[in-house]
């Protein structure tokens, strides 16, 4: 195990921040489902607060163990408020599906998402950084890391690197069919769920790209993790 995975690992227990209070049967807190929906997202919502300004960023990430590495640039307003370190919320959500009932009102979506508070810490340790940046890329596309072309110094000193412990997260999920009122199942309408999927499609070759060579394995054979068996849950 890595220095980088020797962190301590999230409680179990949901804090007064983490702590699922609307529908709070859709929440879970083990590490293994909050793991697995990290590692199947692709962008996280990184929120902070700048001179009483509130800020929510789109970026990339990587999970190294119980502790989750943000993508950034060291010109974004987080840099100039980061000191020693900054409170964040940071949100990653997947969508896998479309829930339409008989009744508008009862229409929803069925999702998993984790939430994400702590103090977030710049990363200036190079060997710490590296890893980190080794941890974005093998998340994006995996098997690639070892093939391209790895960071120059003058790279890495131009990628802002922000580390948060998953100490404080929760998950909160929504599986199955249509919740409708009782007298709503008498209708003579469809109901159930549309299901939805990121896939990828054929690769696009660069136009400048080098007589010959064809994609790699881990492109022609690219996909998400696989959505995880339902965990039955009440509406």
């Amino acid at each position: 195990m890595s220095s980088l995975e020797s962190e301590t690992k999230p409680s179990s227990l949901p804090t007064q921040r983490s702590q699922i209070k609307r529908l709070p049967q859709r929440g879970e807190y083990d590490r293994l489902t909050i793991h697995q929906i990290l590692d199947e997202g692709l962008v996280c919502h990184i929120g902070f607060v700048v001179e009483t300004q509130p800020f929510v960023i789109p970026t990339t990430y990587g999970r190294v163990g119980d502790r989750l590495y943000i993508h950034g640039s060291p010109a974004s307003r987080m840099l100039r408020t980061l000191k020693e370190s900054v409170e964040v919320c940071v949100t990653v959500t997947l969508l896998d599906g479309l829930v339409l009932a008989r009744s508008a009102f009862h229409h929803s979506m069925n999702y998993r998402s984790v939430v994400i508070f702590g103090a977030a810490t710049l990363v200036q340790d190079a060997t710490e950084k590296l890893e980190a940046l080794k941890a974005f890329t093998e998340h994006i596309i995996p098997g690639s890391w070892s093939t391209v072309r790895l960071p120059t110094p003058q790279e890495i000193a131009g990628t802002l690197v922000l580390s948060l412990p998953l100490t404080e997260a929760s998950a909160k999920i929504r599986t199955g069919a249509p919740a409708d009122d009782e007298a709503d199942y008498a209708l003579p309408l469809w109901a159930g769920e549309l299901p939805l999927r990121l896939m990828a499609i054929a690769p696009v070759p660069d136009p400048r790209l080098l007589p010959g060579i064809e994609p790699p394995a881990y492109v022609q054979n690219y996909a998400r993790n696989p959505p995880q068996p339902p965990i039955e849950s009440p509406k």
